[in-house]
């Protein structure tokens, strides 16, 4: 899933041209991708918690390879966008499934790192798939992790599902928030009305059902709320940078494609690499040390992408700000997941993606807005 999130960013002007839009209208692509995986997210694991792990695999799979059908034969880009959407719901419960089985910050470390190691080759992939082919195999690499499915449903079959009932409505009033945020970079009046008006709502709803979709346990705890808040905004920079560094390179560097490609791919390797061992060594290191190294390097890479003007300056601006959504998702989940209790861990997991993945979503947006519009 992390590969065909990222496999846009080398290809969107040849979408662009293929669907007949600009640059900047083809990075909705993208930001329909981030909005199924923030909002289905904390969905599917309400899902998960609810019935158990082998409905959420089989509805997962059939979003997966239904969306990835509908992007192949797309015409035009509202239907593409359609694709994108269900691609990402279906990804979105695969994620809640492998992070829900994570168990300890070891594997979780491990699934975290293989989301920055497949998501550093995906640029590469899909700029090689479209150079061979077209944009639409980039397009469809997110099906790849269907073939996961049969095994992990043989492991889970045994496992037993939560019960309890569905807070409907407290579940589409959060996703009309997150809808109203991740519009704020190319709507900000309306989606400021609309989150605003929306967070209200939702407030009174949750007053009425403090044990419903959104519970208030985890809203009052410190720990969740940090956890959430900083997992969000580290993944907003990785995501602004990934989008507006190899704009960057060509701007400031002269790099070629092919060129931009390789060294993103080397570059957010080696930071994947480093953020596992991050997650290994979180529970020595200590909760606020963690926070700490998580915040210092995204700063610097902040700085670093505004001010330099070197190809490999560039890089490790790109490289700092992967080693710290990584680590942020495979360190602060775990942090948010100790929250709350053993049968409200699927909820915190979730609710805490949905924060990191509003990333996903806002990182194009801001991109858009400083270099690709």
């Amino acid at each position: 899933m992390a590969a065909g999130a990222n496999a846009p960013v080398l290809i969107l002007p040849d979408m662009a041209r293929s669907l007949g839009v600009g640059t900047a209208t083809a990075t909705w692509m993208v930001t329909a991708f981030a909005w199924g995986m923030a909002a289905g997210t904390p969905l599917l694991a309400a899902l998960l918690r609810r019935y158990g792990f082998q409905p959420l695999l089989r509805l997962s799979t059939a979003l997966v390879l239904g969306g990835t059908a509908l992007v192949a034969v797309a015409p035009w880009l509202p239907v593409a966008l359609a694709g994108r959407v269900a691609q990402s719901l279906g990804g979105a419960g695969l994620v809640a499934a492998a992070m829900n089985l994570a168990g300890n910050a070891r594997r979780m470390g491990v699934i975290s790192s293989g989301f920055g190691v497949l998501g550093a080759a995906g640029p590469l992939l899909g700029a090689t798939l479209t150079d061979a082919v077209s944009w639409r195999p980039a397009f469809g690499v997110s099906a790849v992790a269907v073939l996961a499915v049969p095994v992990v449903a043989r492991y889970t079959r045994g496992t037993k599902p939560g019960g309890g009932g569905f807070d409907a409505r407290g579940a589409a009033l959060l996703i009309a928030l997150a809808t109203s945020l991740i519009l704020l970079p190319t709507a900000p009046l309306a989606a400021l009305v609309g989150a605003l008006l929306t967070g209200a709502l939702l407030a009174l709803h949750i007053r009425r059902r403090p044990e419903g979709f959104v519970p208030v346990q985890l809203l009052r705890s410190p720990l969740f709320l940090i956890s959430a808040v900083l997992g969000g905004a580290l993944s907003t920079t990785y995501f602004t940078l990934l989008f507006t560094v190899p704009s960057l390179l060509r701007d400031r560097a002269d790099w070629s494609k092919g060129a931009i490609g390789t060294g993103q791919l080397v570059t957010l390797l080696t930071a994947s690499a480093l953020s596992w061992l991050l997650a290994a060594n979180a529970a020595r290191m200590g909760r606020a040390a963690v926070r700490g190294v998580l915040v210092t390097v995204a700063a610097a890479a902040i700085l670093t992408a505004v001010f330099a003007t070197s190809g490999p300056l560039l890089l490790l601006a790109a490289g700092a700000a992967a080693f710290t959504a990584t680590g942020a998702n495979a360190t602060l989940s775990l942090h948010a997941a100790t929250a709350t209790t053993d049968t409200r861990r699927p909820t915190a997991i979730g609710l805490f993606a949905l924060s990191y993945q509003l990333g996903g979503a806002f990182g194009p947006g801001i991109a858009t807005l400083l270099v690709l519009g």
